[in-house]
């Protein structure tokens, strides 16, 4: 893994994953372990819910944890594609219900890669309205994904007032990055970095201060065969600061305080 990153930055733990699904059942097996060594190294964590369920679990973990994971709840446009609008409302009416203990809607959004039919799309646009639309009138911070419908997705959300959102695991064109950086938005940066060029030259144009850190967990591990978890947020940091060339400790400083101000942590 090379040197430990905590090693060098000053003044303690300060390092934020802000987009993880440590409620997926990918660690039923050891997810107390997992969260334990996240402890050990990070500040917070950020649990993003992607339905009913996994709404539900997102609060349950925020409850075990307090202090140190919090909670979004949301939809994912891959099952807004095909879900019945009734589902839809429910989590609508869920968000609602816990608004206040929530720190984002979503993640919601549109997701071109992995829905390619014209149907699919249409209601995966009419879900994330809906959620877009909640965010705006709570004046909630909302997290969108979105893959191959980056420009689309941009474009609803300018339609709203919605006072923070953040493109999470971004991986668009950086043309439409600076879009999303020049309306105010921020670009959240997974360890897709640590391997992927097309994620690096991101990091290499974007400004250290429209960024944010994430995993994505247990998706996008930066070490080959191996499930990601929340602690390895920390590779993300230190390719930034390689590829900026600047100290790990600024950005570690840069993108936990914008964390922090976004999210209210």
């Amino acid at each position: 893994m090379g040197p430990d990153i905590h090693q060098v930055i000053n003044g303690g733990i300060t390092i934020i994953d802000v987009h993880c699904h440590l409620d997926f059942k990918d660690f039923n097996r050891n997810r107390e372990e997992v969260i334990e060594r996240a402890k050990e190294k990070l500040r917070a964590v950020i649990d993003s819910g992607v339905g009913l369920g996994g709404n539900r679990r997102a609060l349950a973990l925020s409850s075990d944890y307090p202090g140190f994971i919090y909670p979004t709840m949301g939809f994912h446009p891959a099952d807004a594609s095909k879900a019945r609008p009734e589902l839809i409302e429910e989590v609508a009416g869920q968000i609602e219900s816990h608004i206040d203990r929530i720190v984002a809607i979503g993640e919601t959004g549109m997701d071109f890669h992995h829905t390619r039919d014209a149907e699919g799309r249409r209601r995966q646009e009419e879900a994330f309205r809906i959620f877009a639309k909640l965010a705006e009138e709570h004046e909630m911070p909302l997290v969108v994904h979105a893959r191959d419908a980056e420009e689309r997705a941009l474009e609803i959300v300018l339609e709203h007032s919605i006072p923070e959102v953040v493109f999470h695991c971004y991986g668009g064109s950086l043309s439409t990055a600076e879009r999303i950086i020049d309306a105010g938005y921020h670009i959240s940066i997974s360890t897709l970095v640590t391997f992927s060029d097309h994620h690096m030259k991101l990091v290499e144009d974007i400004p250290l201060e429209s960024m944010l850190t994430e995993t994505d967990s247990p998706y996008l591990s930066p070490f080959r065969g191996k499930r990601n978890e929340p602690a390895f947020v920390a590779e993300a940091v230190k390719k930034i600061a390689e590829i900026k060339e600047t100290d790990v400790e600024d950005v570690d400083r840069v993108t936990t305080s914008t964390a922090e101000r976004i999210f209210g942590l």
